[in-house]
């Protein structure tokens, strides 16, 4: 170790080489009496040579509380955000989806929730500047086949969709060979994808995104009324390894959920905020909940939701909501978007809901 290279008084660098002390473990190995004991330095030195070195291996620096509340480090983990590729569903977000923590977006059966997970998989691959995280993203399916063509279609409408960046720099963009797709059918299967397969390509720095398309179909025909309590460790054990590999890695996890028929009426307000007269709520329970940072819900607006008449005259099709169940940095809120050729969109509501 070259003692020399760090910013210490000459006297502490003379004592340690003259204690024939060769790394920065044999240091940390050793209690301070024993450093000074050995060095014959002063207390106060041997508190200087320790908080040396322990700086030397910390790989990023402290922030206070009162930094992170004024953002002092925009680059920090709880700041950085995923564009979802639109101004308006954007704004409702705060930025988009945040670089660490599990998301999950719940919503019934055409509601959008695969649009939305695949528009972030093209989204993560653009540069930071226009809201991505240059890198790819990994699809674990564990029901349906990945929607290939559907993916395509996108992929040959970024030009027009991503309007907001130039053309030279979509054409660099190679989106199909970034997007890993996965399958899952059962739970053992699942995890050995998230423990070992989803590390091998985090690790070497080629996904940036997670997407779980869904979880509730792993669960769905494993376990009774009688297994809750297994049911639950389950829950436990995958949200676990996914918060580890999010904080490991600074990297979005996006789960999607289904949604049961609700019984308690709480839950139907926390779901849609009485917006639709569907009465459901997300499933997996309260163990899963816990295990979220972000919650958000996608609906489908029919035609014959009368309130919303003028609205589907300016899309010109089918309105979907998308709600801010809960999150930590965000109100509970909604926005309409619609999905057309190009990718999921945003709608500004010119009349009041």
């Amino acid at each position: 170790m070259d003692w020399d290279q760090f910013d210490m008084n000459p006297k502490v660098i003379a004592a340690v080489k003259k204690a024939n002390i060769k790394s920065i473990k044999e240091i940390l190995n050793l209690s301070g009496a024993d450093l000074q004991r050995l060095t014959k330095l002063s207390s106060m030195d041997v508190q200087c040579l320790l908080k040396t070195v322990s700086g030397t291996l910390r790989k990023s620096c402290v922030l206070t509380a009162l930094q992170l509340y004024q953002d002092k480090d925009h680059c920090t983990s709880q700041h950085q955000k995923l564009s979802l590729g639109c101004s308006v569903l954007d704004s409702l977000l705060r930025g988009g989806i945040p670089v660490v923590g599990i998301t999950e977006l719940a919503g019934e059966s055409s509601a959008g929730k695969t649009q939305i997970s695949l528009q972030l998989c093209l989204s993560v691959q653009y540069p930071y500047e226009y809201g991505g995280l240059e890198s790819g993203a990994v699809y674990i399916c564990t029901e349906d086949v990945f929607p290939n063509k559907r993916l395509q279609q996108l992929i040959d409408q970024q030009h027009t969709f991503r309007a907001d960046v130039p053309l030279d720099v979509i054409q660099k963009i190679k989106f199909g060979n970034n997007v890993f797709i996965e399958h899952a059918a059962d739970l053992d299967a699942f995890y050995n994808c998230i423990a070992k397969r989803i590390t091998v390509l985090l690790l070497r720095g080629m996904v940036r995104l997670v997407v779980i398309d869904s979880m509730a179909a792993l669960f769905r025909c494993e376990f009774g009324a009688k297994d809750s309590v297994m049911k639950a460790r389950y829950l436990q054990t995958f949200g676990a390894k996914l918060h580890s590999l999010s904080s490991r890695f600074r990297t979005p996890i996006l789960c999607i959920n289904q949604v049961t028929d609700a019984v308690d009426e709480t839950d139907v307000a926390q779901s849609n905020f009485g917006l639709l007269d569907k009465k459901v709520s997300p499933a997996l329970g309260l163990t899963w909940s816990n295990q979220l940072l972000m919650r958000l819900m996608a609906s489908r607006i029919t035609q014959s939701e009368q309130s919303l008449g003028g609205a589907l005259q300016q899309t010109g099709s089918v309105l979907r909501t998308l709600s801010i169940v809960f999150a930590p940095h965000l109100p509970p809120s909604f926005c309409c978007y619609a999905v057309n050729l190009e990718g999921v969109k945003g709608v500004k509501m010119k009349t009041p809901l």
